[in-house]
């Protein structure tokens, strides 16, 4: 299952993130002041053939360099931050390179910054409101956070009164076993980052891949 469809090259702007997206709508996020501590768990991830991978931005003096090192280990996966929600974490993901970045809330200083550096972010929305504002703000991807506080059929019930919607990642306490149902209720692409630690739910990502990978065939 290492193997991909297509060559994922790197991206920096909204539309090629959603393009890649679409062909495989999967992320996964990963925690540690350290990032080179994740290796093991990233290696594990390539072999599943997850192409998307959100490290978790932290003050740590050697977070640039360390991202840096992981990309060049791990040149064809696609490399964002998590939980941007300062100035100071968006300027790091741009130094380290990082192809997108992630946050759990909406900030406009974080758009207007985003949009300076060229950079894809993907601010998090949870309400109606936020979801016209990210709009208005020209974010044409939103995160849905905390997805699983909200349900699955969220985020379909605000396309009537809302019209057209952005590209949605769903986050936030979603398990593998989620993936395809939240796919098939109007989502466009999910999250997943603590329900890893189980060890069962490895077992339960490799067959999310596949059934990802299946649907993308079908498609064609």
């Amino acid at each position: 299952m290492s193997g991909s469809l297509s060559t994922f090259e790197p991206h920096r702007s909204e539309s090629d993130l959603i393009a890649a997206l679409h062909r495989q709508p999967l992320l996964v996020v990963l925690r540690s002041i350290e990032p080179l501590a994740l290796l093991p768990q990233i290696e594990r991830l390539q072999a599943l053939g997850i192409h998307h991978v959100e490290l978790a931005w932290s003050p740590h003096p050697h977070w640039v360099q360390q991202c840096q090192s992981l990309q060049e280990h791990f040149p064809h996966m696609a490399f964002g931050s998590a939980s941007i929600c300062s100035l100071a974490g968006l300027d790091a993901t741009e130094a380290a390179g990082l192809r997108y970045a992630v946050s759990p809330v909406l900030d406009r200083s974080l758009v207007e910054r985003a949009k300076a550096l060229g950079l894809a972010l993907v601010p998090g929305v949870m309400t109606p409101s936020e979801v016209h504002q990210a709009r208005e703000w020209g974010c044409r991807v939103v995160k849905l956070f905390p997805a699983i506080t909200l349900g699955m059929h969220y985020w379909s019930r605000l396309a009537p009164p809302l019209g057209p919607l952005p590209f949605c990642i769903a986050a936030g306490g979603l398990a593998p076993a989620d993936g395809i149902p939240w796919l098939e209720a109007g989502v466009d692409a999910v999250a997943l980052g603590g329900s890893l630690a189980q060890g069962a739910a490895w077992e339960a990502l490799a067959t999310l891949v596949e059934r990802l990978r299946c649907r993308v065939v079908q498609a064609l």
